[in-house]
């Protein structure tokens, strides 16, 4: 890009502080609670058949690797997305949903729509169809917030943004990274 970056100096975070699965799975090998891994009970059979529920790790994990339009840095790097800015609901008889809020690392962000669609296609392709997403600009951290928040969250203007294919070339090689 050869235009001026808005915020030629955003504050990155280290990839080893970033929230993960990985971290937790460690800690529980730590507190000596191995002896799960070698039972075979009934109990660990029927614990398979049950739904795998959905939680606020792993929409983070879905969103961490997204790349930043504008810097050549992930999402959770910039700390746009946090794990403590997602809220999930996940409910086995539907009502299911998941709020993201974002935080621009400038308060006049213009690639903050674009960061927020972003997300939302990312989760509509990857979760199953019982959730409803929401993304939102976290309150005072954008000098448009409300605007862009109605923007992101309008069914109709995010299938029109769809089915532009310039942008969602934009929206697909932001997302290159991602596994």
């Amino acid at each position: 890009m050869s235009a001026a970056l808005q915020n030629e100096n955003p504050e990155v975070k280290a990839l080893s502080q970033l929230p993960s699965r990985a971290q937790e799975e460690e800690n529980l090998f730590l507190k000596g609670n191995e002896e799960w891994l070698w039972d075979t009970s009934d109990e660990l059979e029927s614990l398979e058949k049950v739904r795998d529920g959905v939680d606020a790790q792993e929409i983070f994990d879905l969103l961490a690797k997204i790349n930043d339009p504008e810097h050549p840095l992930t999402l959770a790097q910039l700390s746009v997305v946090k794990l403590e800015d997602i809220d999930v609901q996940d409910n086995a008889h539907g009502n299911s949903f998941v709020v993201v809020y974002i935080t621009p690392t400038i308060p006049h962000c213009s690639m903050c729509t674009l960061i927020g669609l972003c997300i939302r296609v990312r989760l509509e392709r990857c979760l199953p169809p019982r959730f409803h997403v929401d993304v939102k600009v976290k309150k005072g951290t954008h000098a448009s917030e409300l605007q862009v928040n109605k923007q992101l969250n309008d069914k109709e203007r995010v299938a029109a943004a769809c089915e532009n294919e310039q942008l969602l070339n934009v929206l697909n090689s932001m997302m290159s990274t991602c596994v």
